[in-house]
């Protein structure tokens, strides 16, 4: 059975994901910010939490690690190379190691920028990955502790999965992230359909994501930046951009 894939909204514009594996009933949260609304996202549809998994050490993918293990007795897996920032962790994984969840296995990847040692979790056969802040839906994470060249090299290993492969992003950021593609890319035809579509779901209240590679190549100017010096323009005109 395909893994199922919940959103659970938290604080003011995060995503918590849960991941649940129907074969073996086994159920786990990606980067839980804050604990209460994801306990009851799961408890309401019967799960339980057995693991937590966190992309980076920021506190709104953190926050809610200890109340969700208290709860539920979850293991905490993160990167090693935070793992002095992210006290909860009981497992520390590096990039190329592999995770299961029931008989599904992911593998760590390296997508660092955004912090130093932030990390995304692919699972190849089930065509998703989950990439906390590192890409957005037509944007890409702040770079606080890495450069545009850390950023270019983590597109490109994202990139790489495939244009089938469906990405869980840590925020709904699309709508502010579509405004300046529009800017960025004037003549791109895709981002201004995308973007129609966009504006309706957020007026309906829906999530944006997942989002997919394939739309992010033809929609999202750090993604299609042909390198990093152009992708570090892109960066700074985004982080001055005011909608």
């Amino acid at each position: 059975m395909p893994l199922e894939v919940i959103p659970v909204p938290v604080l003011s514009d995060n995503y918590v994901w849960l991941v649940h594996d129907t074969d073996s009933g086994e159920t786990l949260a990606v980067d839980p910010g804050e604990a209460a609304p994801v306990l009851a996202a799961a408890d309401a549809r019967g799960w339980t939490i057995g693991q937590i998994w966190n992309t980076h050490w920021h506190p709104d993918h953190v926050g809610g690690n200890a109340e969700v293990r208290s709860v539920t007795g979850a293991v905490v897996t993160g990167p090693a190379a935070e793992a002095a920032r992210i006290p909860t962790l009981d497992r520390q994984v590096a990039p190329g190691d592999r995770l299961r969840l029931g008989a599904h296995e992911a593998v760590v990847l390296a997508t660092p920028a955004h912090t130093a040692g932030h990390v995304s979790f692919h699972f190849p056969d089930d065509d998703l990955v989950f990439v906390g802040d590192t890409l957005f839906a037509m944007g890409c994470g702040r770079l606080f502790e890495g450069t545009a060249a850390d950023m270019f090299a983590a597109m490109r290993t994202l990139e790489a999965l495939g244009d089938r492969t469906c990405v869980y992003a840590g925020h709904e950021y699309t709508a502010s992230n579509g405004r300046y593609a529009r800017v960025a890319e004037p003549d791109n035809a895709a981002i201004r359909n995308r973007m129609e579509e966009v504006e309706a779901l957020r007026e309906a209240g829906v999530p944006t994501l997942p989002t997919t590679i394939g739309l992010e190549r033809a929609t999202n100017p750090f993604m299609r930046a042909p390198d990093a010096e152009t992708l570090a323009r892109h960066r700074a005109a985004k982080d001055d951009f005011r909608n």
